[in-house]
């Protein structure tokens, strides 16, 4: 392995232009997410267009469900991607490709346990959002489907991970946009063709799923740079998957438990019956397109502040996180405010009911306005656990996510029995988590390294 190919296949975001550095590596990891929301909507428009509202009500149902244990292996893989980014930025190579090994072995074993546990619980977790009669049974049939491939996905976040750490954003897009188009022609062959309803859709997932984990597997194995996969070190390395475990486990405890909140707020949204159920979903579709630009710009913090923190510039951390914010505030108002005007044009995508477009509107025009909250809670949140201090962002964000978010939708549902006080508790949790993030960013990171520079 030369130094040469090391360079070549690798981005070191610790030298060059900031700006640029983060925007070229942002950019490939948002386009990805922004196409692993194309099949997701698709699978919406297609159930809402051809198969009805019922089918659309319980996809919905089932999303927040299966996000619960997709969560798990998603912030393990985040979580993680911090050790992985300071052996990098270290140089260290051998400790690198020793926790790649361990981290993939770890998730394979647990993409197991928590496919069994899924499949176990499913009758239970439908009650959990109670959801209603005439959408149980096709919720039933697309969860328990939808399930089996949760494997390839646990494995695929984690190798994904791994190729994030070391700069290349790009594989992972290309990968996502392979899936994507695959599960596109699949949704259509399925549901449209074949008439196969709710099954069809989660299999044509299932199938796009593993085609994504196939492709990043076949990159691991033939590349020659510092992240190749030997299927011969698979292994636990125990002391080293403690190490690991103390990033990624609460990464992974904070965004299981958030996701399993969701099914709260699921609940009390299914309350106001199928219409809402489904408008919600439609809803929700369309804001994952502007979140998850606020989720990339984070995330690509997660990894910058990771390998500037192994290389010891402290500094240009503290500097990139503030270009970050500022760049996620211009893309916010770029996006949020004419989707704001097409709200009931993008909602009529997914469904022809009037019920249901109504309600999507309400919250979209709800969230949209209130969405600069969310990009500073995951630039801040995200950037703190690039320090290393992953236990904390996942305290704030359940006490902000969970606990206070909870806390007003039992009063305020109780006081008025109104949807828009639903919607509202995102904005409330995004609020709560970004003045603690913040708090513990400034007071304990950024400001003792100041005055320690000071005394030098």
């Amino acid at each position: 392995m030369t130094a040469g190919r090391y360079e070549r296949r690798s981005v070191n975001l610790t030298e060059g232009n900031i700006i640029k550095n983060i925007i070229l590596f942002a950019l490939p990891l948002l386009a990805g997410q922004l196409f692993q929301n194309l099949y997701n909507s698709v699978d919406s428009i297609v159930v809402g267009r051809a198969v009805g509202v019922t089918a659309l009500a319980a996809v919905t149902s089932c999303s927040d469900i299966s996000q619960v244990i997709i969560g798990f292996f998603t912030g393990l893989s985040v979580g993680a991607g911090v050790a992985f980014s300071r052996y990098f930025g270290a140089g260290n190579r051998e400790r690198l490709h020793e926790s790649i090994h361990t981290s993939l072995t770890f998730a394979m074993i647990m993409g197991v346990v928590m496919l069994t546990i899924g499949e176990l619980l499913s009758p239970l977790l439908l009650r959990v959002v109670s959801c209603p009669a005439d959408v149980y049974p096709e919720a039933m049939v697309y969860l328990r489907i939808y399930l089996i491939g949760i494997i390839f996905t646990s494995m695929y976040n984690v190798q994904a991970g791994v190729l994030r750490s070391v700069g290349d954003s790009r594989s992972p897009f290309i990968f996502l946009v392979c899936a994507s188009l695959t599960n596109i022609v699949l949704d259509i062959l399925f549901v449209v063709v074949l008439h196969m309803g709710v099954a069809g859709v989660a299999i044509a997932t299932i199938l796009s799923q593993s085609e994504s984990f196939f492709l990043v597997t076949r990159k691991m194995l033939r590349t020659d740079d510092v992240y190749r996969l030997v299927p011969q070190d698979l292994k636990v390395d125990v002391p080293l998957l403690l190490e690991i475990l103390q990033l990624g486990i609460p990464a992974a405890i904070q965004s299981c438990l958030v996701t399993f909140s969701n099914l709260f707020v699921q609940r009390y949204i299914n309350s106001f019956g199928t219409y809402a159920m489904a408008g919600a979903g439609a809803g929700k579709k369309i804001d994952n397109y502007i979140s998850q630009i606020t989720v990339s710009l984070g995330q690509s913090c997660t990894t910058y502040v990771g390998q500037c923190v192994g290389a010891e510039k402290y500094e240009r951390a503290f500097k990139g996180i503030r270009y970050v914010i500022y760049i996620n505030l211009v893309v916010y108002v770029c996006l949020a405010v004419p989707l704001y005007f097409l709200a009931p044009q993008a909602a009529s995508l997914f469904t022809n009911n009037p019920d249901a477009i109504s309600y999507a509107v309400t919250m979209m025009h709800t969230l949209l306005p209130l969405y600069f909250l969310q990009s500073f809670h995951q630039v801040l949140s995200n950037s703190v656990r690039g320090f290393g201090r992953s236990t904390v962002t996942m305290i704030t964000t359940i006490t902000s996510l969970i606990f206070i978010r909870q806390l007003y939708l039992a009063i305020a549902m109780h006081i008025s029995h109104d949807i828009r006080l639903v919607f509202i508790s995102w904005p409330v949790g995004w609020t709560c988590s970004t003045l603690l993030a913040f708090t513990y960013y400034y007071f304990a990171i950024k400001r003792p390294y100041l005055n320690q520079q000071k005394q030098t």
